[in-house]
């Protein structure tokens, strides 16, 4: 019986062995990603007046907890059961991304001037018409992350698709739940870096001293750093779509292939999001018409 329950505990410790390697893998792969999906949350969750940025970023925190524990088990049983249809599913998800990305590109460079004017009568808008606008963001933001957490999800679990379940399982986990609370811990920091600032400005009031110093830099970069990442996120969108495409398809792999991967999955992604872009702009045209 004792002799039992000892190799119980070594076969627990040789699953945990085994998971910890795994993951340290898993985390690795998709570390790049896991930047793309910082960069993109950072982006979707700017632009809100201070007193609704942490309560914006734990909404979709929560919706992006719940893409997960969606996406999870659905992965799981495809991997077993329907490994065929998990291509098909990250391209859709890729078209999705390039149609976002390349949107926003076309919104700044074709509706900049509409684009401020409606910045501009944000004072004049009700409280109602703020939350309603502030809800149809979040629900942007949360459609945006499941198909970045589909990537993440897909990509932890090639890591470990020759593993068993039970590695798979707590491999994938692990990835999940780091992505979910790594990326939208940074991301809520991220936004309340001027709060943090000026109160290292009210406590260090002397202006000559560096805490002071230091308090007025998190203040003056944090609008920056908003706008870079409002960029990035952007270019993240098209690279994760391309990287997908490339990925997956052979004939646009080869194409693509004498260009640096990142020109190349950026150049595919652009184009997909080319070609989701143009129709629904010309729906938009005839239906405004």
């Amino acid at each position: 019986m004792t002799s039992g329950f000892f190799a119980l505990f070594d076969d627990i410790a040789l699953l945990m062995d085994d998971m910890a390697t795994m993951s340290k893998v898993a985390t690795k792969k998709t570390a790049g990603i896991l930047g793309d999906d910082l960069a993109v949350a950072a982006e979707q969750a700017s632009g809100y007046v201070a007193s609704r940025e942490l309560p914006v970023i734990w909404a979709i925190f929560k919706g992006s907890a719940i893409n997960k524990s969606i996406i999870l088990p659905l992965a799981f049983l495809l991997s077993a059961f329907a490994p065929w249809i998990i291509v098909p599913i990250l391209m859709f998800g890729g078209v999705y991304l390039a149609y976002e990305g390349m949107e926003t590109i076309y919104e700044y460079f074709f509706h900049k001037k509409t684009h401020k004017k409606k910045t501009d009568l944000q004072s004049i808008k009700s409280k109602e018409e703020i939350l309603t606008e502030e809800n149809t963001k979040i629900k942007s933001a949360i459609r945006t992350d499941f198909i970045l957490s589909v990537e993440i999800v897909i990509l932890a679990l090639s890591t470990v698709s020759e593993s068993s379940l039970a590695v798979q399982i707590g491999v994938v986990t692990f990835v999940a739940i780091v992505a979910t609370i790594g990326v939208y811990g940074l991301v809520a920091l991220l936004v309340r870096m001027d709060d943090f600032g000026y109160k290292i400005v009210a406590i260090y009031e002397d202006g000559k001293s560096i805490m002071h110093k230091f308090g007025q830099l998190l203040i003056r970069s944090l609008p920056k750093i908003i706008r870079a990442l409002a960029v990035i996120g952007t270019l993240a969108m098209l690279l994760v779509a391309g990287g997908i495409f490339v990925h997956n398809v052979h004939a646009i792999h080869d194409f693509v292939a004498f260009l640096p991967s990142i020109l190349g999955e950026l150049l595919v992604g652009a184009v997909v999001g080319i070609l989701a872009v143009t129709p629904m702009e010309i729906v938009k045209k005839i239906k405004t018409a």
